[in-house]
């Protein structure tokens, strides 16, 4: 059998933490003075907490000393974590239990790549960090996405070689990050929105297990970007 390298990304593919998300920074951002909105959310997706801390402070014309931006990071983080504390399996998004109990069946090989500094302790509430058999999150990269570095970690990881991996992703800077990585991309969300994936589904739910056994049997193969 042909054996693949899976990786996954966490936030609006396996749970949707993204509300958490915006909860804590509209309250930080509020706190501040300044407007947050679900479009400016959006933007954050897949970006690193000091990018974030840095783009809500651009878009309300706010200048921060360091002392005042790390102490914001940390309470951002203390606000989040507060949320996901209360986090079940209930909120796995759908079929992607299915999806990831698939290929541990067909023995493939499956990563977490994901920007978050929380993903450890996330999937472990939700009962899937035995699914995965390696994870690269926020505490093991230094360049965020659309860097490849976190799903080149992850394939290396596995033993896999880049050419031989499929990302599933809901950002655009992650859907650019696996591109430039030479694997087959994969977005979950709006496919206006993620047209430069490879394949695009709204959810798991869309995804068919003909569909992912015609990747591992090479039948699905990387379009030409």
């Amino acid at each position: 059998m042909n054996k693949k390298g899976f990786i996954f990304d966490l936030d609006g593919v396996i749970v949707d933490t993204a509300k958490y998300h915006f909860l804590a920074w509209r309250k930080l951002a509020n706190g501040l003075g300044i407007d947050f909105t679900h479009e400016e959310n959006e933007q954050l997706k897949g970006v690193s907490r000091v990018r974030s801390l840095e783009k809500i402070l651009e878009w309300g014309g706010k200048t921060l000393s360091q002392d005042e931006f790390t102490s914001l990071m940390a309470k951002k983080n203390e606000e989040y974590l507060s949320y996901i504390s209360t986090m079940d399996a209930s909120e796995i998004l759908p079929h992607v239990s299915k999806v990831l109990e698939f290929l541990e069946e067909k023995h493939q090989a499956v990563a977490l790549g994901s920007a978050s500094k929380n993903a450890r302790p996330i999937l472990e509430k939700v009962s899937l960090l035995e699914k995965f058999n390696a994870i690269v999150d926020g505490n093991d990269v230094s360049k965020a996405k659309p860097d490849p570095e976190v799903f080149l970690i992850g394939a290396k990881l596995l033993n896999m070689q880049p050419q031989d991996c499929i990302v599933f992703e809901d950002s655009v800077a992650g859907v650019k990050a696996a591109n430039t990585a030479n694997m087959i991309s994969i977005g979950i969300g709006e496919k206006d929105v993620l047209h430069e994936a490879d394949y695009v589904f709204k959810d798991f739910t869309e995804m068919s297990q003909e569909f992912v056994e015609a990747i591992i049997s090479n039948k699905v193969t990387k379009k030409i970007n």
